[in-house]
């Protein structure tokens, strides 16, 4: 049995340039569709043709291509992260939490492989 429970979502998240630019590139090329733009958060979430699968794009001047983090979703971060780093898992830094929207925590394997898991705190998950 595992330690924690994820659900089943999952989103790949990505660094990019112009978020907006991005979002058009996956439409027109890979027929994905742009859920939402939090342009306050500088954050894009488009649907995949993959069931339960999105595509992240965060904003940043200076995109680290090749960097690419999966975000698995979770019905309570605050629990799963408390496990976990009694399992001695590392975290980097405290839980970033955007109000009304999503709690994350990015954490590592083994290998120092970056991982989150988020919390949606939209009330819309299911």
């Amino acid at each position: 049995m595992s330690l924690i429970s994820v659900d089943q979502t999952i989103t790949i998240a990505m660094s990019v340039k112009d978020r907006h630019a991005s979002a058009k590139w996956y439409e027109t090329m890979l027929g994905f569709e742009v859920l939402y733009h939090a342009d306050e958060a500088g954050w894009s979430e488009l649907r995949t043709n993959t069931p339960g699968v999105a595509i992240g794009l965060g904003e940043h001047t200076r995109p680290a291509p090749g960097n690419c983090v999966p975000v698995f979703g979770i019905a309570d971060l605050d629990s799963a992260r408390r496990k976990l780093e009694e399992a001695k898992v590392r975290f980097d830094g405290e839980t970033d939490v955007v109000e009304g929207m999503v709690k994350t925590a990015t954490f590592y394997d083994p290998d120092g492989n970056a991982l989150m898991l988020a919390e949606d705190l939209t009330g819309e998950a299911a």
